[in-house]
């Protein structure tokens, strides 16, 4: 535990959770049913994201032996995630995308603006609380990354469930078993990327399943 206070983790994880909180700021600038003055809600995203990111930057590489941030993504790795998160932003569209936006169309952006701001608040802080900081806890308590990764897709599995019970309106069966399906397959690409290519293959899987939403938003 003594790592998540050495000066260069903390000076790390301040610098990230600053530039978490700031790209979060049009998602919740644009919340309607915020019920907390958004400056409340950028500190409480700026202290929970300092503790958060130090967790990555004590023992992500340190228990993995592979950096956090890195530019040197093999040209396979990379186009083999361009690829596949073309082809599951095809499938979601095509499949689960109709039958949620018909249920939950407050999930789906509807103006540049929106799909702007959701998908930065996609990219800073759904994936260091779904994928980044859990496996590198995880990481940290198991040492070894077959049961961390599975552990933090289920991890996933578990805030999607708890999503759905806490909804007044819960999925049907069919719709809720093809989106936990999905969130197994998506949160398992999401930890390799992480573990083989850094945040930023992690963040460009990411970027181009929210892609898929730019056709409704300027149709």
């Amino acid at each position: 535990m003594r790592a998540l206070g050495k000066p260069e983790v903390l000076k790390s994880a301040c610098l990230a959770s600053l530039l978490t909180s700031v790209l979060c700021f049009p998602w919740l600038a644009l919340a309607q049913n915020r019920t907390r003055p958004i400056w409340y809600l950028e500190a409480v995203l700026l202290l929970g994201g300092i503790v958060l990111w130090a967790f990555v930057f004590a023992w992500h590489t340190k228990y993995t032996g592979r950096p956090v941030f890195t530019w040197r993504v093999g040209p396979r790795l990379f186009a083999g995630a361009t690829a596949l998160g073309i082809l599951t932003a095809v499938a979601l569209r095509l499949w689960l995308d109709p039958a949620l936006r018909a249920r939950t169309p407050q999930d789906y952006p509807v103006t540049p603006e929106q799909w702007l701001a959701r998908a930065l608040f996609s990219l800073a802080f759904a994936q260091l609380v779904l994928v980044f900081a859990p496996f590198a806890w995880l990481m940290r308590l198991i040492r070894r990354e077959s049961p961390a990764v599975l552990l933090t897709v289920i991890f996933g599995i578990y805030v999607l469930v708890a999503k759905n019970e806490s909804s007044g309106h819960p999925l049907p069966h069919w719709l809720y078993l093809g989106l936990l399906l999905t969130r197994v397959g998506v949160g398992f690409v999401s930890v390799y990327c992480f573990l083989r290519g850094g945040v930023l293959l992690t963040w460009w899987w990411a970027l181009l399943l929210e892609c898929r939403n730019l056709f409704d938003v300027f149709r």
